[in-house]
């Protein structure tokens, strides 16, 4: 088990769930970094004294700067400070819990200084997933999954030495808060709506895309790269319960499933201490008085960002980092109420048709087509208002 963390994304639903863990744990904190929520990054830096605390934007670094002068935390200001944080040489293990491609700069830079990687922030391996899986292959560092899915397949994995063996990833999905509604009804539902996940209690831009199943198209490519897989050996099925976290189908028809609690201490848990397995204070499962496990196949013309996503993890090169660079944009837009749920998914297919896909792309080539892929959504946007 590791001693020493750094959390980038501290503040947010899997930052505070993974401070919880490792108070359980008595693991130190070494930084963590936010975005804007000085009030919690304060009382965070009070309670777990970090060397180091980031804020990104400018102005909050400057206000817990003025909190916290009575302490020895030190606080810079700035995304390029979140370098800072993943590189910090005091933390042997970096839990990447931000949204966006904002992760992606510090989880290269902490890759290269050899730290585990605690991976909670799927679009790092959506837009650059090859590039970051290589950049691990040469460093030696480690990649442990965070999300509930990936983690749940990574511990199905285990004793798996040949990859050869597999014959498909099986990822669940709750379905959201709109399973089971035709695209009419889908179409009237509004930003409360989407924010009312069934079963998990998440930050407002991954509730959004459970909603419009983006989520899930997003975690069949991170899986795609994770486990190097094609998108053939990779498939969705809906499990309201969320129970069942994934699953592995084995060539020889034998399939290894994960299941526990809806919580996501559980996967951070792991994470923190793989190989091992600590005790841990939560009531485990009651499969006794749990309710019965149902599978359906999820549904492309009423949810069509889950096809989006296959699309561009079918297309490869940059066509992941335009779709996801479009997606932040537009689920921007819709928290805003200033477009509807629909308008999400127009857009994301507006932007892949627009902005052209290079193949093999370094990491300039990918930060430009992100970059693009937003200017297209807000020029779209811009166009339907003007």
């Amino acid at each position: 088990m590791m001693n020493t963390i750094s959390i980038l994304g501290s503040t947010g639903s899997i930052g505070r769930q993974t401070l919880d863990v490792a108070e359980q744990l008595g693991l130190q904190v070494a930084a963590l970094t936010a975005n804007s929520n000085v009030e919690r990054m304060e009382e965070q830096c009070r309670k777990f004294r970090p060397r180091l605390a980031v804020m990104t934007e400018e102005a909050a670094a400057k206000e817990l700067a003025v909190r916290l002068q009575d302490t020895s935390v030190k606080v810079l200001a700035g995304t390029d400070a979140l370098v800072d944080a993943a590189v910090i040489p005091e933390a042997e293990t970096v839990v990447t819990a931000v949204v966006g491609m904002v992760g992606l700069k510090a989880t290269l830079a902490a890759i290269r200084e050899k730290k585990r990687i605690a991976l909670a922030n799927k679009e790092t391996l959506v837009c650059a997933g090859e590039l970051v899986m290589s950049e691990a292959d040469r460093c030696g560092a480690e990649i442990v999954p965070v999300d509930s899915e990936h983690s749940a397949i990574f511990q199905c994995l285990q004793g798996c030495a040949d990859r050869r063996e597999i014959r498909r990833l099986i990822l669940t999905c709750s379905g959201g808060p709109f399973r089971g509604m035709g695209r009419d009804e889908v179409g009237r539902m509004t930003r409360a709506d989407a924010l009312r996940h069934p079963n998990w209690t998440m930050g407002p831009k991954i509730t959004v895309d459970c909603s419009t199943l983006m989520n899930k198209g997003l975690e069949v490519i991170e899986a795609m790269r994770l486990y190097r897989l094609p998108l053939a050996q990779v498939s969705v099925m809906v499990h309201p319960q969320s129970i069942v976290h994934s699953m592995v189908e084995f060539k020889d028809g034998a399939v290894l499933a994960q299941l526990g609690t809806p919580d996501m201490r559980l996967p951070i848990r792991y994470a923190m201490t793989y190989p091992e397995r600590g005790e841990n204070p939560a009531p485990p499962l009651d499969l006794l008085n749990s309710p019965s496990l149902t599978f359906l196949e999820p549904d492309r013309e009423t949810f069509p960002c889950l096809r989006l996503a296959e699309e561009a993890a079918e297309a490869g090169g940059t066509a992941c980092a335009i779709l996801n660079g479009a997606n932040e944009e537009a689920v921007r837009l819709f928290l805003a109420e200033k477009i509807g749920f629909y308008d999400i998914s127009d857009l994301v297919a507006a932007a892949r048709a627009t902005v052209p896909v290079t193949q093999t792309p370094s990491l300039e080539e990918i930060l430009s087509a992100d970059h693009a892929a937003r200017e297209a959504v807000k020029s779209a946007f811009a166009r339907r208002h003007s």
